[in-house]
Parts: C-alpha cells; sequence; structure tokens
C-alpha cells in the first residue's frame, strides 16, 4: 500500500509541474495511467493547435476582405476590426478596441440608423477622409447575432454613387441637348405651316431648322462614338495608320470648316501643319481620325478669325510621338481645365452652341487616347491661346524608311 502510495503521489506530482514529454512511471497500473494521461494531453494540445491555426486562418481571409468588418458587443463596443474598417474609419487597434462605435464615428445619420435598431438595409456616411472636393462615401450595414453582438460591414460606394451620378448628369444632360432644337424645329414648322410667308422667310426658317438638324445628328454622331469606344476591343497594335495621309486630310477638313465659319468664301484662319513624313503609329484609324479631328476642329471654332493654327506631328525625345494643336484663340481659365474631359461640360454654353459644339469632343478624344496608352495634356492662358498635346507611346511608333 506504502508503494502504491508513493507512485500516486509521484504521478499526481507529474500531473502539477510535469512535462507532456516526460513519463511519470514507466511500469505498472500508474504507469499505464500517466502514459494514458500524456497521450489525452498530447492530443488536446495538437487539437488546440490546429484549431488555432483555423482562427488564424479565418482572421486573415477576414483582413483580406475588401470590405470593412467590425465585431460589436452587445453594448456596442468594438471587439475587433480588420484594416479595411480601420481604413475606413480611421480607427487604432491600441486606441479604440472596446471603444463605443457611435462616440467613435459621431456620425449624425449613423447615430440615427444604430438607435432606431431597423437593420433591415445599410446607411450612407461619409468616410473618416471624405472631403467636399474629394468625396468618401461608405455603406454601412449591421447584422446581428448571437448574445447581442453586432456584426457591422462597410463598403466604400464612392465610385457607385459618382456613376450614377454620372449616368443622371448624363440622361439629363442628353434630353437637353436634344430637346433644344427639337423645340427650335417644332416651333419653325408651326410658323410654317400657320403663317403665309414669302421666298426669304421660308428660305431663313429652313436654314434656321437645317442648322438644328446638323446639330442634333452631330450630337447623335459623337454619342454613338463614345459608345463604341466603351464597348469595343482595345486597338491592335498590329495595324499601322499613315498619320501623315491622315493629316493631310484633317488639313482640308479643317480649311473647309474654317471657310464655312468665316461666310467669306476663303479660309478665316492661318494653318500650319508640321508634319514627319515617315512617322507612323500603331491602333485604329477611325479612332485616331476622330481624336485628332476634334483637336483641330475644336481650335478652329473657337479660334476667331485672323486667328492662327499651327498642327504638329513629330517624335520627342524619348521616342514618343506627339500631336500638337496650338491656336491663338481666347484660351481657358485654369479652374477650367481639370473638368474640359468630362462629357457635355463646356467653360462656355452660349458660344460652344453658337460654335456647333455639343461638349462631348475632348471627352472622345480622351477615350481614344486611354485606349492607345496615350496622355492627352492641355495647356492654356486667357487671352492667348490654348494648346492640346497627344502623347503616344514609344511601343506604338514606327518611324518608315523613306521609298
Amino acid at each position: 500500500m506504502l508503494l502504491d502510495t508513493a507512485r500516486a503521489m509521484r504521478v499526481l506530482q507529474w500531473l502539477k509541474e510535469g512535462h507532456v514529454s516526460d513519463v511519470a512511471l514507466r511500469q505498472g497500473l500508474w504507469g499505464e495511467v500517466s502514459d494514458r494521461v500524456r497521450r489525452l494531453v498530447r492530443e488536446r494540445e495538437q487539437q488546440a493547435q490546429a484549431s488555432e491555426k483555423r482562427l488564424q486562418a479565418f482572421l486573415a481571409a477576414l483582413q483580406a476582405s475588401p470590405n470593412g468588418l467590425v465585431l460589436l458587443d452587445a453594448r456596442g463596443r468594438i471587439e475587433w476590426f480588420n484594416q479595411t474598417a480601420a481604413a475606413h474609419f480611421g480607427f487604432d487597434v491600441q486606441r479604440d478596441l472596446f471603444q463605443h462605435f457611435v462616440n467613435l464615428v459621431r456620425d449624425p445619420g449613423f447615430a440615427t440608423y444604430y438607435a432606431s435598431g431597423d437593420f433591415s438595409r445599410p446607411v450612407v456616411m461619409p468616410g473618416r477622409e471624405h472631403t467636399p472636393a474629394r468625396p468618401v462615401r461608405l455603406s454601412v450595414h449591421l447584422h446581428p447575432y448571437a448574445e447581442g453582438r453586432q456584426l457591422l460591414l462597410s463598403r466604400d460606394v464612392t465610385q457607385f454613387e459618382q456613376a450614377d451620378a454620372m449616368r443622371r448628369d448624363f440622361v439629363a444632360n442628353v434630353s437637353h441637348e436634344i430637346r433644344t432644337p427639337l423645340t427650335v424645329l417644332a416651333g419653325f414648322v408651326e410658323t410654317l405651316q400657320s403663317l403665309p410667308l414669302d421666298e426669304a422667310q421660308r428660305s431663313r426658317y429652313l436654314d434656321l431648322m437645317a442648322q438644328q438638324s446638323q446639330r442634333m445628328e452631330t450630337l447623335v454622331n459623337d454619342l454613338l462614338v463614345l459608345s463604341r469606344l466603351e464597348g469595343s476591343p482595345l486597338p491592335s497594335e498590329a495595324e499601322w495608320v499613315g498619320v501623315p495621309r491622315l493629316l493631310h486630310y484633317l488639313e482640308n477638313e479643317a480649311r473647309a470648316l474654317s471657310t464655312v465659319l468665316s461666310e467669306s468664301g476663303v479660309p478665316g484662319h492661318q494653318f500650319t501643319f508640321d508634319i514627319t513624313q515617315n512617322l507612323d503609329i500603331s491602333g485604329a484609324h477611325s479612332e485616331l481620325q476622330s481624336a485628332m479631328s476634334n483637336l483641330i476642329n475644336n481650335s478652329v471654332r473657337y479660334t476667331p478669325n485672323g486667328g492662327e493654327l499651327r498642327v504638329q506631328w513629330r517624335l520627342d525625345d524619348h521616342g514618343r510621338a506627339e500631336f500638337t494643336v496650338t491656336d491663338t484663340g481666347p484660351g481657358i481659365a485654369p479652374e477650367h481645365i481639370p473638368r474640359l474631359t468630362e462629357r457635355f461640360y463646356r467653360v462656355d454654353r452660349s458660344r460652344s452652341r453658337d460654335t456647333g459644339g455639343t461638349g462631348l469632343g475632348l471627352a472622345i478624344v480622351k477615350h481614344v487616347a486611354q485606349r492607345h496608352g496615350a496622355e492627352l495634356k492641355i495647356e492654356s492662358t486667357l487671352g492667348k491661346g490654348s494648346r492640346f498635346v497627344l502623347v503616344f507611346p514609344a511601343a506604338r511608333v514606327r518611324t518608315r524608311l523613306d521609298d
């Protein structure tokens, strides 16, 4: 009995202070007991390690989520959050754990949402870096789970809201742009139908109707061009466009437009075309023609009679191709330049309508530039003129050997 008691005490001491790799006894009943306990403890440790690995993998997955995740206890205090949520709300692990979410965020819209207890829909609120100039909008949705806790999901919806706003503005602008000439046409048609007019009056009204019809046709054509650009594959790099020949065609087009605008039978502008004759570029001929034509024709339309236009096509010092249009027009104020490529954006709406502009030309140029890996640069000085440059990457440039 004493020996058995001593062995039991030894096993008990091992259970209190021993290591799982040690063995209290190697023989006898108590040896079997200690060995079974050691194996059981080792299995539990392995299970605990496996559970810890699964937990860490789960937390790593939550950290990798593009959405913000915040775990709140029953009192609305922060128990855990991932890095995306930290970026959305400006949280810090050391400072903000176990703080009340409502107190940290301090947004009236979210406070009302949280207090209502109705979490069937998300609420949209400003993000941490929100400013009037650079808005950041977050969609925040609470999901209750065990024992009063809540899972908060946050998602950056800035681009979605901007895209939706652009869609609404686009529809409104298109409707407005088409409604105006339609109203004019309807008025002239009613006049022609209801009033006895002499031949001169009829001719004048028909000319005005033709102008409005042309304006609508131009708008529809530009919209179709934008639609094709957005929905078609990127231009091939294997198709080469002879830019010098294209620019000779655009030069004749520009001189014809200048003649029409001057109403004098001769071009109202002085043109200079400085073209590197053996420099071609890979891409879509129709898209490049549309972009270059828009830049040239815009300068013709906005430069008063007697002004100068210079078109240049050359190779720069880095092997890139530059297409440049420089005019002596009225120039553009600095605050307008960043927005010139927005659809329907106009510096002077009344002047744009007088010159026949649709407000889509530079948007088309920007899309074509992006699809060809090019960059559009705009420089302008009020009262002195403007300079528009398309810079094409060296990979799309080819210098032909002279025949």
